[in-house]
């Protein structure tokens, strides 16, 4: 049986009670809420800082908690499919960084970009599965690419400071690039 980390398990809670607040910034306009995709920082964060099993486990749980606390994402179909669509987010970001030889910006984008597709793809999937015909390609190529632009950008561009911000702080080991790694 494996130990558990005391540290992971605390900040996987942190994400989690972040990602229960964080939307109530948008949530007074439901569209840019659904335009930002607030609850994706934390479980993307978590997956980058705590590991994919810690990053999935948040994944699940953040949409799924939050639905029964405060009914917003509504349990069905929404909640159950951002469950399924963020707990692939934090498992391949987390995945992906922990295999990467360098900890840097690079890295991050390249845990980040191919978790957000692969992410999408199973919400979609999920989405489909649970709407049934009433759910097309059309749709899901609108409501998980074309409409999260703006949360898309907003991720791409703010996680990667943060963890920059980590790294400096000497929370996480973070390099601004893998040159910086190379002369250590």
């Amino acid at each position: 049986m494996k130990k558990i980390d005391v540290q992971k398990l605390t900040l996987s809670a942190l994400f989690i009670a972040i990602g229960l607040v964080l939307p109530f910034v948008t949530m007074q306009i439901q569209t840019i809420g659904q335009l930002l995709s607030p609850m994706h920082l934390p479980v993307i964060l978590c997956g980058l800082v705590c590991g994919p099993i810690y990053g999935a486990i948040v994944g699940l749980i953040v949409p799924l908690l939050r639905s029964f606390i405060f009914g917003m994402p509504k349990l069905f179909p929404g909640a159950i499919a951002m469950a399924f669509e963020l707990a692939t987010y934090g498992f391949v970001t987390g995945y992906l960084y922990e295999k990467s030889k360098w900890k840097c910006v690079l890295a991050v984008y390249k845990a980040m970009i191919p978790a957000m597709i692969a992410g999408r793809i199973v919400g979609g999937i999920v989405q489909a599965l649970l709407l049934g015909g009433q759910y097309s390609f059309s749709v899901f190529v609108t409501s998980y690419f074309v409409k999260t632009v703006p949360g898309i950008v907003l991720q791409l561009v703010l996680i990667p400071i943060i963890m920059l911000a980590l790294g400096k702080a000497h929370m996480i080991p973070f390099h601004e690039n893998a040159k910086a790694q190379i002369i250590k």
